[in-house]
């Protein structure tokens, strides 16, 4: 029991984490209009707006989707760390009641379980 509930309150935590990154991100990347998404690029020739960026020498990648293709990658994954975040809390809360602490220990005997 010990081990459920030690694994899963890690996993809980670090999928926790990475929601919060993950939505972090995104709203940088919105905010910034994806600006960040090429700021590696020391090009004067891209505009301040990543969706209209034309690739250019200076950049070793095209940067004409990285706005769209990042934002269509980190919106499934900032859905899918949350799901296991909370398939991970209630993992924590099952763990909690098979060692009888809990609000719902009460209700469960050990030789229910």
């Amino acid at each position: 029991h010990w081990t459920l509930l030690s694994v899963s309150l890690l996993n809980c935590l670090l999928s926790t984490a990475c929601s919060v990154g993950l939505a972090l991100a995104i709203a940088l990347t919105v905010h910034g209009r994806g600006t960040h998404l090429v700021r590696g690029c020391n090009s004067s020739a891209l505009p301040l707006d990543a969706r209209a960026a034309i690739a250019t020498n200076d950049c070793p990648f095209n940067t004409t989707r990285i706005y769209d293709t990042a934002l269509a990658l980190w919106f499934p994954s900032l859905l899918l760390a949350a799901a296991e975040a909370v398939l991970s809390g209630r993992g924590c809360l099952v763990a909690l009641v098979f060692r009888g602490i809990g609000p719902c220990a009460r209700g469960y005997g050990k030789e229910q379980v």
